[in-house]
């Protein structure tokens, strides 16, 4: 792949992941693979046996995210895995779950993957270091290093985005450059279990096994999607046993440390916990700054003045995704109209995409309980409603908008925060946070309901 290409699917990838939530960019928009540019034409690769679904589903969003980063003339042509029929992808009968499940071919470098993991563009070198995450690397390369010999298992934990899959793939890539002997499987929690039941299926267990348990090292991504699927759990727990019986590696990540996968059986989680717990937090401002740099660098983006980076850096503090995706599209922006990449540019593109929050201060100190008194003064509310079932307008946006509160300025866990509202699912959490940003992103009153809030707790004008 030219560096031209790569370049120009990087910044489309980045796109992608701002427009799809992460699971469905992790399973079905990971997979693509530029092939060439013919043109304006940007020609794409898919796994044959998903081709057909991801154009029809994901056609229109992979074509606007490539006029987005080449223009309004770009298009793109997807073509099928292994046929260079453009058009051949759209003729195959629809596929089985056993068979979108099944595992692709090992590479040359011993590393057996599923969609992202064992990218060899993700490495330890790429990876930036900061406050939030430096345990968690430090770890992931003595697990490379030395694996089996040090942490066993490694459990990897943080919210979407934040690089745990960067380090799983980091550490993939260190083992076969050190021993290519070694056999490591790299895959997801979502593909163990489809997996898993496509072998329960054909009745082919035994082969299912022998693929995840005679290995060297075991790469697992979102393991909490293992939650409440009991014949995969039970599967699972075998194969752990396995593999650390074995002295074999493993490596685990998860939305949540452990402790919080209440809906995992026990026994699985105490073995979680046996082993080092690393998490991972949202990176801080100068992670985020010279994770901007290290991107800018690489891609060749010079920016005119030096704190245009800075103002991408301040406007995004969600995570490492949503972080290069605005980086994106301040330099898709200034590519399209011919501006310069000023400081006054970038503000003009990521201010009605990413409502400033609050500065890091006295309003980050503030607790859930303090959020929630706000939140019912303000709405005129008593804590028995905010905290009830109830799901009529003039108390469900309040809740959602004080959910979300609690996640910007307390740095609670989505479970944690969840408990606190009624003892709500971490789900229904994630939600109320993405309802409320929308909103907040497109209505003047919402936002100045929030500003008022931030205010009243001592914070300031968001």
């Amino acid at each position: 792949m030219s560096r031209e290409l790569e370049h120009i699917w990087s910044r489309v990838q980045a796109q992608l992941a701002l427009v799809v939530d992460e699971p469905t960019y992790r399973i079905w928009l990971a997979t693509l693979e530029p092939v060439e540019m013919l043109g304006e034409r940007l020609v794409l690769q898919a796994p044959s046996q998903s081709c057909r679904w991801i154009q029809g589903r994901f056609g229109r969003v992979i074509e606007a995210s490539v006029e987005l980063v080449l223009g309004p003339h770009a298009s793109v042509e997807l073509r099928a895995e292994g046929n260079d029929d453009a058009g051949a992808s759209a003729r195959r009968a629809p596929t089985t779950r056993a068979q979108r499940s099944s595992p692709r071919a090992p590479v040359p470098t011993g590393v057996h993957r599923t969609g992202p993991l064992g990218n060899p563009k993700l490495t330890f070198d790429q990876f930036v270091i900061g406050d939030s995450n430096r345990l968690a690397h430090a770890a992931a390369l003595t697990v490379a290093e030395m694996p089996a010999q040090a942490y066993n298992p490694l459990f990897i934990c943080g919210p979407p985005g934040v690089g745990k899959t960067h380090l799983l793939s980091s550490i993939a890539n260190l083992l076969i450059a050190h021993d290519p002997s070694l056999t490591v499987r790299a895959t997801t929690g979502e593909a163990f279990t489809n997996e898993f039941l496509g072998a329960l299926g054909e009745r082919s267990t035994e082969t299912f096994k022998s693929r995840f348990r005679d290995i060297d090292v075991l790469l697992l991504d979102d393991v909490q999607f293992l939650e409440r699927k009991t014949r995969t759990e039970e599967e699972f727990f075998h194969t752990f046993n396995a593999l650390h019986d074995g002295g074999r590696q493993v490596v685990l990540t998860s939305d949540r440390p452990p402790r919080d996968l209440q809906a995992l059986e026990d026994r699985l989680r105490e073995r979680f916990e046996a082993g080092l717990v690393a998490d991972i937090q949202p990176p801080d401002l100068p992670t985020r700054l010279a994770i901007l740099r290290k991107r800018a660098q690489h891609d060749g983006i010079e920016p005119a003045d030096d704190t245009a980076l800075a103002v991408i850096a301040e406007h995004v503090e969600s995570n490492v995704r949503a972080l290069e995706g605005a980086l994106i599209r301040v330099v898709a922006f200034s590519s399209l109209t011919g501006r310069p990449l000023t400081t006054e540019l970038a503000r003009e593109v990521l201010a009605s995409l990413y409502p400033r929050a609050p500065r890091a201060g006295h309003a980050r100190s503030r607790t859930i309980a303090e959020i929630q008194q706000a939140t019912c003064a303000h709405f005129g509310l008593t804590a028995e409603e905010l905290l009830s079932s109830t799901r009529t307008p003039r108390i469900a946006w309040p809740r959602q908008l004080a959910m979300y509160l609690a996640r910007e300025l307390t740095g609670a866990s989505l479970p944690a925060i969840g408990r606190e509202f009624g003892g709500r699912d971490h789900t229904t959490v994630l939600h109320a946070c993405r309802r409320a940003s929308k909103r907040l992103a497109s209505d003047d009153g919402s936002r100045e309901a929030v500003e008022k809030l931030f205010t009243d707790l001592g914070g300031g004008p968001a």
